[in-house]
């Protein structure tokens, strides 16, 4: 399955400054909240979370929310994905794949799942 979200910096910049941790609690937890460096790396987390829920087929709601998945690195600083042990036993998730980027103005993320 694949997923692909692009989402404008400026706008999560802006939902950052206007609810402040609020909105980060909200979309991230504690260990992501401590790989954020800045705004770029924020939107692109932002857009990982929702490309994720675009392949599982159900977008961020009841089925599958923001703090279902963690998103960690690597050793050589690759992006990765954690999910929950009740999500990846509900969409039979075997495998997964996150790339990340960000320039221009927006950052990009492409994931593919493998299912059992």
């Amino acid at each position: 399955m694949l997923g692909v979200d692009i989402v404008s910096i400026k706008r999560i910049s802006n939902l950052k400054q206007k609810y402040k941790e609020k909105f980060l609690q909200r979309i991230l937890n504690e260990n992501e909240i401590k790989l954020i460096k800045n705004n770029e790396s924020l939107a692109g987390f932002f857009a990982a979370k929702e490309a994720i829920s675009k392949a599982l087929g159900v977008g961020i709601g009841s089925e599958f929310s923001f703090l279902d998945v963690e998103i960690y690195k690597s050793d050589k600083n690759a992006p990765l994905i954690k999910f929950k042990d009740e999500i990846k036993t509900k969409f039979k998730i075997k495998d997964s794949n996150l790339s990340i980027s960000h320039d221009g103005g927006f950052a990009i993320a492409a994931v593919m799942i493998e299912t059992q």
